[in-house]
């Protein structure tokens, strides 16, 4: 690859999705705005991932082969913390863009924006909808903490240096599948101006149901980081109580939809205990309960 620095570098990090990687990187190239370069972080795939990445033959796209032993953030840091591109988007090789996204976010950013993110459909095999983030006074640091994260990986495009300034993505252990929400709380913490656009703008790509541990793994990630800034803050001990409520009721919610009743009901409880006033862990039990029922009615029938 050239080392004329483009205005943007993509950054995506892979292990083994070698066809998936082959639509993300033809969305890359479909773009309207070419002043781009392409870092492919590879964890040592043993698909076929390498040939997906020759197959392009372009001098703007390049692979790196870098073991993460399971920290993705180490991948991503790998390409970002060394970057010399104006600005730097962020891709999981599974998701894919609009052919107007980086035109569109650099706009934005040429415009004064430190950090931009636009909406996305996430789209499963049977269903999609259209997801968009924010608002826009949630990207504050005290209301993104207390509220939850809001903002995606595959939907941000910043400028390069402030994500340097903060030396990139943690890669502490128990922050892994919540490392993003801590990168944009502390540039947000920064004075970062970060602005979203509405446009749907990429495609994020919806796996199966996630199995109760990858849950339990991904609650715990997040309370590991709202933990770490309510450590650093003038926070009173309610307001704690009502933010872990906050991520068991997002728990709770998680293993309903997976049908892991048990442990939903749990969460629920955990969440009522911690913050009996949050109106939508009551919402969320009656949801449960009423899927009880109707799963009993329809055994007893059978």
């Amino acid at each position: 690859m050239s080392d004329t620095a483009a205005r943007v570098e993509v950054i995506i990090p892979t292990y083994n999705q070698a066809d998936f990687l082959r639509e993300a990187l033809q969305s890359v190239f479909d773009q309207d705005f070419t002043n781009w370069k392409i870092t492919v972080v590879n964890n040592m795939s043993t698909d076929h991932t390498r040939d997906v990445v020759a197959e392009f033959a372009d001098p703007r796209i390049r692979i790196v082969d870098f073991a993460n032993h399971g920290v993705i953030a180490a991948s991503r840091n790998r390409a970002l913390l060394g970057s010399n591109a104006e600005y730097v988007a962020f891709l999981d090789s599974d998701d894919w863009w609009n052919p107007k996204k980086l035109s569109t976010c650099v706009s934005r950013l040429d415009e004064g924006a430190d950090v931009v993110c636009h909406a996305e459909e996430w789209r499963s095999e049977t269903s999609s909808r259209v997801v968009r983030y924010g608002p826009q006074h949630r990207t504050t640091y005290r209301e993104m903490l207390l509220g939850g994260n809001c903002l995606s990986t595959s939907a941000v495009v910043g400028r390069t240096r402030v994500f340097q300034q903060v030396d990139g993505f943690s890669e502490r252990l128990d922050f892994i599948t919540a490392e993003d929400y801590d990168l944009w709380l502390r540039l947000s913490n920064s004075g970062c101006k970060i602005s979203l656009i509405d446009e749907v703008l990429g495609t994020f790509r919806i796996h199966a149901a996630s199995a109760s541990s990858s849950i339990a793994r991904n609650s715990a990630a997040e309370m590991a980081v709202v933990a770490s800034h309510l450590a650093n803050g003038d926070f009173t001990p309610s307001a704690k109580r009502r933010r872990f409520g906050k991520s068991h009721y997002g728990a709770a919610r998680a293993y309903h939809k997976a049908g892991d009743y048990k442990n939903a009901r749990g969460e629920f409880a955990r969440a009522l205990r911690l913050a009996p006033l949050f109106p939508r862990t009551y919402a969320g039990l009656a949801v449960l309960f009423l899927d009880l029922l109707r799963r009993g009615a329809s055994s007893r029938q059978t």
